[in-house]
């Protein structure tokens, strides 16, 4: 029987057009042997705008829920994960060549590494990438790695969220993506960091879709006072689990 890495989609109508890209860069990755996905999209949303672009095919599973934001339908998406990772896939972005073999290959090859991200390039309208300097060197990244540098500089993290693949069960136990009304997937990345070692792909893992749509780029979620709400919440909530001692693995009984 194969093992399942789920790719988790959130969806909302003005970005619905893009599911043909992201899905043909999903059916182009190649997967170890005895491996396979299993693509949850979950509609932000009951609207009839979405369902024409889901593909017809037997490894996409659709679900649509009242509208709460990405984190919200990411999170819900979950009662359809079976598999033993989530990875995370953005409507509009596209995966790159490898790059799920490549968070297996990490995942399965060290117990310890809770969650993996790799390097993204901005896809502009005309077609064009653009790549960012700065990046973490190939391999591990230690707890506290990533809350210390996002900390630094203005609470930007030194990996993007939008490359996550992480272990089910440690997703789960902290209770899937914020409910932030932004910053849900930085604040997951941080409490992740806050637990549990992560794994840095040097190789590019996802195009990061530049659009006027896109709610990164609506002037509410730049707004300072919110941000620094949401700032404050998710150091707030990393310094705690830190400060509990638990982290991923356990150590036995």
């Amino acid at each position: 029987m194969s093992r399942q890495i789920v790719v988790v989609t959130a969806v909302h109508a003005p970005s619905a057009r893009y599911l043909p890209e992201a899905y043909t860069s999903l059916c182009a990755q190649e997967l170890p042997g005895g491996w396979e996905w299993h693509w949850v999209i979950q509609e932000d949303g009951t609207t009839d705008d979405v369902r024409p672009y889901v593909p017809d095919d037997v490894r996409v599973t659709f679900r649509q829920g009242r509208p709460g934001g990405p984190g919200v339908a990411r999170t819900l998406a979950l009662a359809h994960a079976a598999g033993e990772y989530v990875k995370v896939l953005d409507a509009d972005d596209r995966l790159a060549p490898g790059a799920l073999a490549r968070d297996l290959a990490a995942l399965e090859g060290d117990p310890e590494i809770g969650w993996t991200t790799s390097r993204v390039l901005d896809l502009l309208p005309d077609g064009t990438t653009v790549g960012f300097p700065g990046d973490p060197a190939d391999g591990p990244l230690e707890r506290g790695d990533v809350l210390a540098y996002w900390r630094a500089n203005d609470f930007r993290a030194p990996v993007h969220p939008a490359s996550l693949c992480v272990r089910r069960e440690l997703l789960t136990a902290l209770g899937g993506w914020m409910a932030l009304p932004a910053s849900e997937d930085t604040g997951l990345l941080i409490a992740l960091d806050a637990v549990s070692r992560g794994w840095f792909s040097a190789e590019v893992g996802l195009f990061y879709r530049k659009w006027d749509g896109q709610a990164t780029g609506q002037a509410a979620h730049t707004d300072p006072v919110e941000r620094r709400a949401r700032m404050a919440v998710v150091e707030a909530r990393a310094r705690a689990l830190a400060a509990f001692g638990w982290h991923h693995p356990a150590a036995p009984a």
